[in-house]
């Protein structure tokens, strides 16, 4: 709420980090879906539990141009380039995510640490639910495989078998026949199948095996047969399973979002998070993308959906800073700002929203630098308890804390607050300062202070400034020091000056203090002018005041 000169940002009051998407899952939809947030100049923090999916498997395939890369070498590349556009990628557990009060996440690590994010884009991934056979756990993603797009032309003219959980069995042997002509199905715990099914395997030469599998065997680190509970053996080179695909979707169930069942040809293959075809889930603000979404997903397609939400998260997020825009124009209006145009009373937003919005219009509203008369009547004085009102986004209350005050810090705004709190904690001095949110016309810090300092204490609004400054000079403890600066006048760029709006001299500032005789010194009673630059760069007078008075002690 007060007038300083530009700044930058980044957390709430505890400190912790914001930005604007936080990607959990760092695969293939979540790098591509932060490499495109990144390339969108947005502020994007992708953590990766470091336990991708297929990592058993030696290489990605059916990727154009990137056919047979390593899974771990893709993933690098992908790192190195979010990386490369400002994006930031750490290892981590998340272990929970809350929507705050105004529609921000706070994800949680398992380290303890959190971060604030505008949106979220999950891309957890899946498990794959293997069936319990002995040995074939340890042979997955080597030689037990589930998906012929991804390792058929590596399995090419083998001995396959496939292995039968459910009815589905009978497509998935017949889909993997086209890569060999040694396919044989063991019906292990699937129902029998109708005579339709057995002639379909039939013409396609596809051997059908009854009984339960009891084992793998494996020679030489390789799968070479399968063993029957009666103890038969078939040799087999390659296996081909059916497991249950389920989204690891604790952090979304954790946000309400309930997993569904994804069929495929009309058998149920797991569950999964249900999407818009962006990635857009029920919950706004939260997106999903890759196989937490589309189970059977490969992993260009993952990449390919990572896209599609990065590029649908920009545009939401447009969407709402266009929102925030307009009614923040609209609030300037109502406040007197000088536009074309009538305001009108639908116009009217409450103080609170209004100076959050003009928080929002930018991540740095002043320069980050204290006000100079703070600087100037401040500087030597003994250290002690220091009240800050209308705190805006924190240069004075840390450079006091920098010098060893005690800082009680409010303003009306909570992203300026959340604001300033970041940059104490960059600043070292997280611990010296109290920042509380007030609307100093209906409440007030507790407490006395050796320093009472308000800078700029004006808003376009129906702020009551003289019952704000009373309270202020009564918070002043004995010996203790009020510092009033404010505008003297309009900036001479500013055509149509409020003609309801009065700024007074610090005379009028004094009187309206109402201080009891006796009890008060005046220390600084002045008007100075200072150079401040017009809205095209171009440096003019602006003329303001400034009221110190000090409390007597006894």
């Amino acid at each position: 709420m007060t007038e300083r000169t530009e700044q930058t940002v980044t957390a709430p009051s505890n400190g912790e980090r914001r930005y604007e998407v936080v990607v959990v899952g760092g695969g293939a939809a979540g790098l591509s879906g932060a490499l495109t947030l990144a390339r969108a100049r947005r502020s994007v923090l992708v953590i990766d539990a470091g336990r991708p999916r297929n990592a058993p498997a030696a290489h990605v395939r059916s990727y154009l141009t990137r056919d047979g890369v390593p899974p771990a070498e893709l993933l690098a590349t992908g790192r190195a380039e979010v990386t490369g556009y400002g994006g930031e990628v750490v290892k981590g557990d998340v272990v929970a995510a809350e929507r705050l009060e105004g529609g921000d996440f706070r994800v949680v690590l398992e380290d303890g640490s959190s971060v604030v994010a505008d949106r979220l884009l999950v891309t957890t991934g899946l498990v794959d639910e293997l069936p319990r056979v002995p040995g074939l756990a340890e042979r997955w993603g080597l030689d037990v495989l589930h998906c012929p797009y991804c390792h058929g032309w590596e399995v090419r003219d083998q001995a396959i078998g496939v292995l039968a959980t459910g009815s589905f069995a009978v497509h998935q042997a017949l889909l993997w026949r086209q890569w060999s002509e040694d396919v044989t199905l063991f019906l292990h715990t699937a129902p029998e199948f109708g005579a339709e099914e057995h002639e379909r395997l039939a013409a396609r030469g596809i051997a059908v095996v009854e009984g339960r599998v009891a084992a793998l065997e494996v020679t030489d680190d390789r799968l070479t047969g399968v063993r029957l509970a009666d103890g038969r053996v078939i040799s087999r080179q390659a296996v081909v399973v059916t497991p249950r695909f389920t989204a690891r979707s604790g952090l979304l169930t954790g946000l309400g979002l309930e997993t569904t069942d994804q069929e495929m040809g009309g058998h149920v293959v797991g569950s999964h998070i249900a999407a818009d075809p962006s990635g857009a889930t029920a919950l706004p603000g939260v997106w999903v993308a890759g196989n937490v979404a589309a189970l059977t997903e490969q992993v260009i397609g993952a990449a390919a959906a990572g896209v599609r939400a990065g590029a649908a998260i920009n545009a939401d997020l447009i969407a709402e800073e266009t929102r925030r825009a307009v009614a923040a124009r609209r609030a300037a209006d109502r406040h007197g700002h000088t536009r074309e145009g009538t305001p009108t009373k639908d116009d009217a937003i409450p103080e609170e929203e209004f100076w959050d919005l003009r928080y929002g219009e930018s991540d740095r509203i002043w320069s980050g630098n204290p006000n100079v008369i703070l600087v100037r009547e401040i500087t030597g004085v003994e250290p002690g308890s220091a009240l800050d009102l209308g705190c805006g986004e924190g240069a004075d209350a840390i450079w006091l804390a920098q010098r060893g005050w005690r800082v009680t810090a409010t303003d009306i705004s909570g992203v300026a607050l959340e604001r300033a709190a970041r940059h104490a904690a960059a600043a070292d001095v997280a611990g010296l300062v109290d920042w509380q949110r007030h609307d100093l016309g209906s409440s007030f810090p507790d407490g006395v202070f050796d320093l009472v300092s308000a800078h700029f204490l004006h808003s376009p609004g129906d702020m009551p400034r003289e019952k704000i400054l009373r309270t202020a000079a009564s918070a002043v403890a004995p010996g203790g020091t009020l510092l009033v600066v404010g505008h003297a006048g309009f900036p001479a760029w500013e055509h149509n000056p409020h003609p309801d709006v009065h700024l007074p001299t610090p005379e009028e500032v004094l009187e309206s203090l109402e201080l009891p005789d006796g009890e008060w010194e005046v220390l600084l009673c002045e008007e100075h002018d200072r150079i401040q630059n017009d809205p095209d760069g171009r440096p003019t007078t602006r003329r303001d005041n400034v009221l110190k008075v000090r409390r007597m002690k006894g």
